[in-house]
């Protein structure tokens, strides 16, 4: 079912990953962005009916249908989204920075101003799974932090028109956004990206791009990224799980098939140093995923190389392990787990203790569950408000702050060899 490593004999901290990585996913997404820059819409109908089985009558969603679906929703998944909704808008608006005004001398200030992306496009997975929970996740902080057009992206689904998911487009109801599109991919990213005005279509290109997606939207990300910012390269999704003799199997388990649910790629490790964990553990995958809905994706996951039980001598080791590997979601289940996070510096989340599953924060914790993937929480962070705002410095000097410091300035610039900087400073010093 998963296979074991065993690092208690060496000092070896890496753990593998799946062998279909971003780097070879480039070179399928990059001639197909190329296409949907070339010829638009066209080319984005086009990919959508080879790869979703489906090419909807139009990319852009008529609002009526976004309305149509919140009427039709679920009052209990409603309930759910609400309450998502609102301890998620909590934590956004805690993180919102406020702009700061600093005196650095008498009649000089640098004010550091918080201002909002224009328009972002935000990106919801519908492939294996309806991600509506992506919806709230990608559209809250971006309301929070001021945002005045936000475009939708979410693949068709041939059992529903050619529509998005209903329950997605439930979600934008409840949020308000009415400009959806019923595109999936690589395809849908180029599109937000490049814009289609240019080649006779209707959307307009957006800042920033966010939202998790499989190995080719993560691929399109790293592709498309400087003609448009983006959150992070959140990819397959992926769980690592420090835990102890103190654990408990079942949660464990359970712990380790809720992210394997997702994609055959995703990854689910377990850090221990306790075999007769392990051993536990193992036991209870036998029992757990023959159970599950979606047992067959599960089994694939944990059979692929990108998930084992790695045994460790102890913690410490552990520690090592995990921020070598850089988990987007890291649960520590031991006997002092508070401590034991304390020490972990890679990771798109950590969940502390046996109480706070990863599922938990997917839905409902108030953190955000578009986390950056495959190692790249070594240098990136989950969504945040933070991605939705930008930094501007508003420089202000007083012609006597300036005469105060412009000599520095000039001899600065002729140390750089760079005198006509330091001659826009002088001639305002000699009037």
């Amino acid at each position: 079912m998963i296979r074991r490593l065993d690092l208690r004999s060496t000092d070896e901290v890496v753990l593998p990953r799946a062998q279909l990585d971003v780097e070879h996913a480039l070179e399928v997404v990059g001639p197909l962005c190329d296409d949907v820059r070339e010829r638009g819409e066209a080319a984005v109908l086009e990919y959508g009916e080879r790869f979703d089985g489906v090419r909807p009558a139009s990319l852009r969603v008529d609002p009526a249908r976004i309305t149509a679906a919140l009427d039709g929703l679920d009052p209990a998944v409603r309930e759910g989204l609400t309450e998502s909704i609102t301890r998620l808008r909590a934590t956004c608006e805690a993180e919102l920075e406020s702009t700061v005004v600093t005196q650095v001398a008498d009649g000089a200030t640098v004010e550091r101003r918080i201002v909002p992306m224009s328009r972002v496009g935000l990106y919801v997975p519908g492939g294996l799974a309806p991600l509506v929970s992506t919806v709230v996740m990608n559209a809250v902080p971006a309301q929070v932090a001021g945002v005045g057009s936000i475009a939708l992206a979410s693949p068709p689904q041939a059992d529903h028109d050619g529509l998005p998911h209903p329950t997605i487009l439930a979600a934008c109801a409840l949020l308000g956004i009415d400009e959806v599109y019923a595109a999936g991919g690589a395809q849908a990213l180029a599109m937000l990206a490049y814009g289609t005005t240019s080649t006779g279509g209707s959307v307009a290109p957006v800042d920033l791009i966010t939202g998790p997606g499989n190995i080719y939207v993560a691929a399109a990300k790293r592709y498309l990224q400087g003609t448009v910012a983006i959150d992070s390269e959140a990819g397959p999704t992926e769980i690592a799980i420090i835990a102890d003799d103190t654990a408990d199997a079942a949660f464990v388990a359970a712990d380790l098939v809720s992210q394997a649910e997702h994609d055959p790629m995703a990854a689910a490790v377990l850090i221990t140093d306790s075999e007769a964990l392990a051993e536990a553990v193992e036991a209870e995958l036998e029992r757990q995923v023959p159970a599950a809905k979606h047992a067959e994706r599960i089994t694939t996951a944990l059979d692929g190389q990108q998930s084992a039980i790695a045994l460790v001598r102890d913690v410490d080791q552990a520690v090592d392990v995990a921020n070598a590997y850089a988990a987007e979601h890291l649960e520590i289940q031991t006997a002092d787990a508070g401590s034991v996070a304390d020490r972990i510096v890679n990771a798109g989340a950590i969940f502390v203790g046996p109480h706070t599953p990863v599922s938990l924060g997917d839905y409902a914790a108030g953190s955000n569950h578009v986390l950056p993937t495959a190692g790249c929480a070594c240098h990136s962070s989950g969504l945040s408000v933070r991605a939705f705002c930008k930094n501007m410095h508003l420089v202000t000097y007083t012609d006597q702050a300036l005469r105060d410091v412009g000599p520095k300035v000039v001899t600065l610039a002729e140390a750089e060899d760079l005198p006509s900087h330091g001659a826009a400073v002088s001639v305002r010093l000699d009037r």
